[in-house]
């Protein structure tokens, strides 16, 4: 599933409405880093306060949990395809292009391949969206970790309004182990949509699913953070 006329529901709810307790401006622009979001002032067991599910079955299937002190998002989608995403008013593309995260597969869809419409499942997905239209919903780059298709592929889907790349596929060594991605979020969006500005970033999305293989898929997100180059 991707960011249908449906889908995009979600980041249009939030660009337009605004998200719950958005973070605090950083002073001064010192930073290396401003954190999106770490899940730190959630509470283990609830949809994260700040995030807006697609439909509100989004909040049975991400969750926050713990491990000692470090709280991520948990995501378990039985049979469902349910985006959940919120507003990053502090990220100036400018000042800070670099979007990092970390991320872990549990259980992958099964049978998915995102080359195909009938088999369109990821078992992680993050999104970086820029308002664009109130009915088609905003362009999206997306970044997806797919069981079969090959590093670097380029995926696009929503008449092109949303560009994607697989950076990880298949399962790795270890399933506790998080890998942490750094993409230049910038320069990508660029690439993608052939634009020489600097777009005012809407928010980030994050998209577990398997409705499309009638399966389970389930995952880890933590530490969403905006970078200088």
């Amino acid at each position: 599933m991707d960011f249908s006329a449906a889908g995009s529901l979600v980041l249009s709810a939030i660009l337009v409405a605004g998200a719950a307790a958005p973070p605090a401006e950083p002073s001064a622009g010192e930073q290396a880093c401003i954190v999106l979001d770490d899940f730190s002032h959630a509470k283990p067991g609830e949809f994260p306060p700040e995030w807006k599910p697609r439909k509100d079955e989004g909040r049975q299937v991400y969750r926050v949990q713990a491990e000692g002190s470090q709280r991520f998002l948990h995501a378990e989608a039985k049979g469902t395809g349910i985006q959940a995403g919120r507003e990053t008013p502090s990220w100036d593309l400018q000042k800070y292009p670099i979007l990092t995260w970390s991320w872990r597969p549990g259980a992958f869809p099964r049978g998915a391949d995102e080359r195909q419409s009938s088999t369109n499942d990821s078992v992680l997905a993050v999104y970086v969206a820029v308002p664009h239209s109130k009915v088609r919903g905003p362009k999206a780059v997306k970044y997806v970790w797919s069981e079969k298709v090959p590093v670097g592929t380029r995926l696009e889907s929503n008449g092109g309004l949303t560009q994607g790349r697989v950076l990880r596929t298949g399962a790795p060594a270890s399933r506790e182990a998080w890998v942490e991605e750094r993409v230049n979020a910038l320069q990508e969006w660029k690439t993608a949509f052939k634009e020489s500005g600097t777009p005012k970033v809407g928010g980030i999305a994050v998209l577990t699913d398997s409705d499309d293989t009638k399966s389970t898929a389930s995952d880890d997100y933590r530490n969403f953070r905006a970078c200088r180059g």
